[in-house]
């Protein structure tokens, strides 16, 4: 059996590349342990942070299970409300990875899509997506998404805030992060449009969309997946941004950028734990998640190896 394993590693480079790198290896380990504690935080997770019949208050700014002051019912202590920290930041993680791959998804698809259309098609339409694509790129992403977030509270009726906020985040995050798909998109698009394969399409009289959809669209996709690596960590990030702000998800189903801003308030009188644990499982899953794209972009180009 192991001999059918190095017989399939050696064949393919993905995963031999893979095997031989102990990095990419440890970030992989590090992301599948934050993927599946976020989606099984309702079985892992001591206690409900989102149940407020579950939490008391007299259970505030307790300190981890190990400190002198700390209650063995508490691994990572408790905040300010009573919450059980670590169920906290199973939740928190979970719905901050929610958000992050909405949005990601969201901005891939209509990334890819505009560059694809403007790389093959070309004229004034490439013209006006690569416009509006240089405006964007003026402004810093965590201001496009909040100045989207601002528009859509403004818009929507109050008391449906916190109930669409999920949407809210997803399509302001993901307006914020199209361009780097649809640039990437458009110029592998205008590599591919001369090749003779799309020549020998056109020829038969094959639809332009077909064109798109089912010859270019495959041959452009491992700088996409690229793409989709790295900017997945930076949606992670702005959500948690726009949460630390204030302006991201409801405070009663917090995130990890709510349990930073709440730990920082706590930061210098002695509660350290509400603002170090949340903190470090951010940093750990974005730069694990970083690392993985830099190992699909070292594979994917091979002049970078």
């Amino acid at each position: 059996m192991f001999a059918n394993w190095r017989r399939i590693a050696r064949e393919n480079e993905f995963l031999y590349l893979f095997l031989h790198n102990r990095v990419a290896q440890f970030a992989a380990l590090i992301s599948l342990l934050c993927l599946s504690g976020a989606a099984l935080a309702p079985w892992i997770a001591p206690t409900n942070p989102y149940d407020i019949a579950s939490i008391d208050i007299m259970d505030s700014l307790v300190a981890p299970a190990w400190s002198d002051e700390g209650d063995e019912r508490f691994l990572l202590g408790t905040d300010d409300q009573g919450r059980d920290l670590f169920s906290a930041i199973l939740y928190g993680t979970r719905l901050s990875l929610l958000v992050g791959l909405l949005s990601i998804g969201f901005a891939s698809v209509l990334g890819v899509s505009v560059g694809l259309m403007a790389g093959y098609l070309g004229g004034a339409f490439d013209a006006i997506v690569m416009r509006i694509a240089d405006v964007q790129l003026s402004l810093p992403a965590i201001l496009t998404a909040l100045l989207i977030d601002g528009i859509a509270r403004g818009v929507l009726p109050t008391d449906q805030h916190d109930n669409l906020m999920i949407v809210v985040l997803t399509v302001a995050i993901g307006l914020s992060l199209w361009v780097n798909f649809a640039r990437t998109a458009r110029a592998s698009t205008l590599v591919e449009r001369n090749k003779e394969y799309v020549q020998a399409c056109e020829i038969m009289g094959m639809h332009p969309l077909r064109i798109m959809l089912t010859h270019i669209l495959p041959n452009i996709m491992g700088p996409i997946l690229v793409i989709l690596t790295v900017d997945l960590a930076v949606a992670v990030l702005l959500e948690a941004t726009l949460s630390f702000l204030g302006v991201g998800v409801p405070a009663n189903q917090p995130s990890l950028g709510t349990l930073i801003r709440i730990g920082t308030e706590y930061m210098f009188s002695g509660e350290w734990w509400i603002v170090i644990f949340p903190s470090a499982m951010l940093i750990t899953m974005i730069v694990a998640i970083n690392i993985l794209g830099d190992f699909l972009r070292d594979v994917l180009n091979p002049r970078l190896r």
